[in-house]
């Protein structure tokens, strides 16, 4: 669907939400068309060319709402199931049947010979209670469910018939007014030893779980493949597929795994009819589809005649399939099927909603795809399997949403890379030119098979790009009839309604424009999406000719390629938004009006922020240090060496090592021998700005308390950092868990007497709770409910997952989906006899407080070792460790404000320094003289030093010795950045009526040499700089030079060259000397920061500076290696 809009139009996330509503709507209107031919038609059903023509179909066409909602009715509510099981429908406040299946009465009340009875068989019938139809416990079981807000936490119930003693699987749903119940029959080898509840399901399913949850993330196609291949063995179906919806909503399958001699569809596009809308919404609701035999005879459902709604089967596994989508798998060969749906957040671009919201305020959904089952004869998968099956998509949803938001991150860094790359070029060159015939350009911006310019009247193209005709003939039609907007992005020129689009054929389809102003116009094109596409299967084989009204996987594959004819993929919101942001920098860029009052406005905000950022920080360290010395909380910190510096009186108390004995002492030495390499490890990540958390290690006790043994600490590394964001030490910041690990000691070896210690009324008893191996809430502490406010009673004999912890409706609400799904897989692992470790967790109590703790869930076993559920250890952060958390939050936040302004001043200084080259080439052009041209040369030397210098601001730390700044290899000659640097320094000399002479032989000065001329051009102004201001009124700088070439070809020789600047007076402080030679002093001054980034230049360039001290003089001698080609 092609679309049209201003690139500075609403948020992303909301143009997405409004065109995928438009998008829905438009297809399942399509869907309702299509679904009325195929009823209509029957075998004469020509779908391809129906496809076909619906791309020329108008929307006024194609909107008849009755065959809308007819079509609608018929997938919700058509009286058809399965024969693999019966249903029948219940009154919720009789439990009297008001709708059953034709098949009910003989699979549930045929008398079994092997079952005696002396009563007359009970008759199914509408109004028979099914409390008469089962056995007491499953008659039971069914009842309970009444009681529940989400009657599905109690599936499966396990039922057993009272005639034939046959046991069924009881999976019961809430549809409108009443309670609906699939009955599956059970496997004999299943029953009695089955346990009805969905939390045994997760022990099927362990093995694939662990593996996606193994994986290191950062590759979608290695999840996708993972959990086809897990699924693949879990289910035993002959093939199975990730299948992803695109933008667009058509189909993909991303990855694929079969048994040998299968076709393979990996690669192959279906258009978005093949699963339609109602479908869609159908597994939204039902997340997990089962066919067992597409060939089987579908069962009619009798209804109460007094209902005056037909039964929904929305929620029913049973629910027959729809007869077009039989006639789709028998043509493929695919008898039986099993598919689950992956829901992930709706747009991971959307603006983010805080933790600390509750789960109804959370994300939207979306449907990202389905994993997708088939097989080759019928096959039915028990209850516990598919629900297994349907948790690993869960967790296998979990992932996505995490690779989307790595991707998210990548991308955003990369674009951002990109603009600032352009946008230097653009300063550098002040000319539009320059992004687009230099590297990069344009097209590395966003994908794309081609770009172009039109500027100035000419137009400049790069690879598939139209002519230059088409290219004025676009932009004439976009100034007709897209006079006001400033940009415009279309899937399809020809949709988008471009007279001329037929003309430019395949190779270019879809197009992205940035107007600079009414007349030049960057252009971004993309070709047809069928050259990103690639066929996965086996080669078609030209000799064989698919009937077009034979539905099959190749045929909706070429039905595909004829929906997107014309088309291209469609453009990104955050690809449109890179091209919003580079139109702005260009306009920007490009304006030659210079205002003064920018650089004042400039200077005035940046020294507010400075002001503000100075006393933020003073503030802030005040209160570290007091809290550090009051916290309740263990704190100690060490240097860059390792070597104590602060240890609290909590510290001390803990470990009886009073604080003037810890300082100085080495970290190593005041931990056990065991811990030694967890802190090594821990201070080395913490020294390179990794910082851990949840750390544990064991810390020595010392007099009175050296026979308590060690300090069991876990520990958050904080990296301490320096004004100029230095890390110059590591601050600890601890929990004390020697008596959680006493309490969990006493609970392993004390058996029977466990509750003594849960319901200890201490304060050192944590918040406890537990579930036995069904998942029923057994254990809820004093200090659960102090936590909670909730009580015992209140959640005890509650489903611990659904219940009591749930992201809807229940006692404690966790975040969303993605933190509940976190939930049960540490819950599960524990049940299922794996280890875990201690996790963060998060939740709001009775009052809607959001509650941030860490859990430890321990697998609770009886004396044969059989594991009969899990206790949950809570630890919750004291005060004290929250309070010291925010600060450290509100240090981060000056440093990002600190960011901030770097960056805001390095974009606010690109517009006068545009007006300014502007001016200067305008000068150039006025007929100077020799000497007057000189001036502005030096005048431009000195913009490009600036440019490199706000360039630098890109650098991680500048101040580094291994840091990568660039070096360039260009020709210039040396009098030019001795004049250039030699002008910075004038006016200061004229105010302290200093004079400076420059001892330079010109035979050295005319020379030509290779490096960085203006790299050097700094060193030599800052050292310049230094000189001068460390000589007295009146005195003198010298400079002088000297060279010396070593051949090292027959054409090229190196040159080594030494300069010297020699001052009077008394010389540069000792202490700013030692800054510059010093990369990590803690108090490093504007002037030593300074010094020190061109002591790393000269390094880089293979050279060095000394400094020597002489009777009332001294002298700077920097050496440099630059390369020189002999004369020509």
């Amino acid at each position: 669907m092609s679309s049209s809009r201003p690139t500075q139009c609403s948020s992303s996330s909301s143009r997405t939400r409004q065109s995928s509503r438009a998008r829905i709507l438009a297809q399942t209107t399509l869907d309702a068309e299509l679904n009325a031919e195929y009823e209509e038609y029957g075998d004469s059903f020509d779908y391809f060319k129906l496809v076909e023509a619906q791309r020329t179909t108008g929307p006024e066409q194609q909107a008849r709402s009755e065959k809308v909602i007819a079509y609608l009715h018929h997938i919700q509510r058509a009286k058809l199931i399965q024969p693999f099981g019966c249903l029948l429908a219940l009154d919720e406040k009789t439990f009297n049947v008001i709708a059953l299946s034709e098949n009910a009465p003989e699979m549930l009340t045929t008398v079994s010979h092997a079952v005696p009875s002396v009563d007359d068989p009970p008759k199914l019938r509408i109004g028979t209670n099914v409390r008469s139809l089962f056995t007491d416990p499953g008659a039971t079981a069914l009842q309970k469910a009444l009681g529940f807000a989400d009657v599905s936490l109690l599936n499966p119930i396990l039922v057993q018939c009272k005639t034939s003693g046959k046991p069924f699987y009881a999976i019961v749903h809430r549809a409108t007014g009443c309670l609906v119940v699939d009955f599956e029959p059970v496997k004999p080898t299943e029953f009695p030893a089955t346990a009805a509840g969905a939390l045994q399901s997760y022990k099927l399913a362990a093995k694939a779980i662990s593996k996606i949850q193994s994986l290191p993330g950062g590759s979608m196609e290695v999840l996708c493949n993972t959990v086809v291949k897990e699924l693949f063995d879990l289910t035993g179906y002959d093939r199975v597929m990730a299948y992803k919806f695109h933008e667009d909503d058509h189909g993909e399958v991303f990855a694929e795994i079969t048994k040998p001699g299968l076709e393979p569809y990996l690669g192959l596009h279906y258009p978005a009819t093949d699963i339609p809308q109602a479908a869609r919404f159908l597994f939204m609701k039902n997340k997990v589809r089962m066919i067992c035999d597409c060939r089987a005879r579908s069962i009619k459902i009798i209804e109460d005649e007094s209902l005056h709604l037909d039964i929904s089967l929305c929620g029913s596994t049973l629910r027959a399939p729809h007869s077009c989508h039989l006639q789709y798998m028998e043509n493929m060969n695919s008898i039986a099927s099993l598919v689950m749906a992956v829901v992930v957040n709706e747009n991971e671009d959307d603006d983010e909603v805080g933790a600390d919201q509750p789960a109804q305020q959370q994300k939207r959904k979306k449907l990202w795809g389905l994993l997708v089952c088939h097989h080759e004869s019928p096959r039915y998968v028990p209850f516990p399997l598919r629900y297994a099956c349907e948790f690993l998509a869960q967790v296998f949803a979990v992932h996505v949403n995490k690779e989307f938001e790595l991707e998210r991150q990548v991308r955003e860094k990369s674009i951002l890379r990109m603009q600032t790359m352009l946008s230097d070029m653009l300063l550098r060159e002040s000319s539009p030119l320059s992004i687009v015939s230099g590297t990069p350009n344009i097209m590395d911006l966003v994908k794309c098979d081609g770009a172009a310019l039109l500027y100035g009247g000419k137009v400049w193209r790069l690879q598939n790009a139209p002519t230059e005709s088409q290219i004025r003939d676009i932009a004439f039609w976009l100034s007709d009839v897209h006079r006001d907007s400033t940009g415009l992005s279309t899937d399809s020129l020809h949709d988008a309604g471009y007279p001329g689009a037929a003309a430019l054929g395949d190779m270019i389809c879809g197009m992205a424009v940035a107007k600079i102003n009414s007349k030049d116009i960057l252009f971004w094109f993309r070709s047809h999406t069928a050259a990103e596409i690639r066929w996965g299967g086996a080669k078609h084989d030209p000799s064989d000719k698919d009937d077009s009204r034979r539905m099959h996987p190749r045929l909706s594959f070429k039905a595909f390629l004829e929906v997107v004819k014309m088309k291209s993929l469609p453009w990104n919101d955050y690809e449109m938004d890179a091209i919003h942001s580079l139109q702005l920098i260009l306009r920007g860029t490009l304006n030659d009006d210079i205002k003064p009052t920018r650089a004042a406005s400039l200077d005035n905000q940046v020294g507010d922020l400075k002001l503000d950022g100075l006393a933020e920080l003073q503030a802030v360290t005040s209160e570290m240090v007091r809290l550090m010395e009051t916290a309740t909380v263990p704190i100690l910190a060490v240097d860059s060496n390792g070597l104590v510096n602060g240890w609290n009186q909590k510290v001390a108390e803990l470990t009886g090592l009073r604080v003037d004995e810890a300082i100085g002492r080495h970290i190593l030495t005041v931990v056990e021998e065991s811990s030694v390499p967890v802190v090594q490890r821990m201070l080395y990540l913490a020294l390179q700005g990794k910082e851990e958390k949840e750390v544990k290690f064991e810390v020595k006790t010392h007099g009175s308390k050296r026979d308590d043994g060690p300090v069991i600490l876990v520990v958050n590394a904080c990296a301490s950092r320096d004004l100029h964001d230095h890390v110059v030490g590591v601050c600890f910041v601890a929990q004390d868990m020697t008596v959680h690990k006493l309490v969990m000691d006493k609970f392993t070896r004390v058996e029977g007497d466990y509750k003594a210690i849960i319901h200890n009324p201490s304060p050192l008893i944590p918040p406890i709770f537990g579930a036995d191996e069904f998942g029923w809430c057994s254990e809820w502490n004093a200090a659960m409910t102090k936590l909670t406010g909730w009580h015992r009673d209140e959640v005890i004999n509650k489903m611990l997952l659904g219940e009591v912890f749930d992201s809807t409706n229940a006692s404690c609400l966790v975040k969303n989906k993605d933190a509940f799904v976190s939930l049960c897989i540490l819950i599960n692992s524990a049940l299922a006899g794996d280890e875990t470790e201690k996790a963060p967790f998060s939740f709001f109590d009775r009052n809607g407080k959001y509650i941030e703790c860490l859990l430890s869930v321990n697998r609770k076993v009886n004396a044969d070792g059989v594991i009969t559920g899990v206790f949950c250890f809570i630890q919750v952060p004291s005060h004290e460790l929250q309070h010291a958390l925010h600060v450290q939050q509100a240090s981060q936040q000056n440093a990002l404000t600190k960011l901030k302004a770097y960056s805001y001043m390095r974009h606010a200084i690109n517009n006068p320094l545009s007006g300014m080259l502007y001016s200067r080439k305008a000068l150039k052009n006025t007929g100077l003289n020799e000497e007057q041209m000189k001036e502005v040369n030096v005048a431009d030397s000195c913009h490009r030093q600036l440019n490199k210098i706000l360039s630098d601001l890109d650098q991680d730390s500048v101040m580094n010795k291994s840091s990568c700044l660039d070096l360039e290899m260009v020709e210039f000659v040396l009098q030019d950045v001795f004049v250039a640097a030699v002008s910075q320094v004038l006016i200061t000399c004229q105010g302290k009526g200093i004079r400076v002479s420059c001892n330079l032989p010109e035979r050295y000065m005319k020379q030509t040499v290779y490096g960085d001329g203006v790299r050097l051009q700094q060193i030599l102004s800052d050292f310049l700089f230094v000189s001068v201001k460390f000589s007295p009124v009146g005195g003198s700088v010298e400079i002088s030079c000297s060279l010396t070439k070593n051949s090292i070809g027959e054409n090229l020789h190196l040159i080594d060259l030494e300069l010297r600047i020699k001052h009077q007076g008394k010389g540069v402080p000792a202490d700013l000397l030692s800054q510059m030679y010093e990369d990590d002093n803690k108090e490093q001054s504007d002037e030593g920061m300074s010094l020190a980034v061109s002591r790393n230049l000269l390094r880089l360039m293979n050279g060095d500076v000394r400094h020597m001290r002489e009777a009332g003089m001294s002298t700077f001698i920097l050496s440099v290696e630059l390369a020189s080609a002999p004369a020509k």
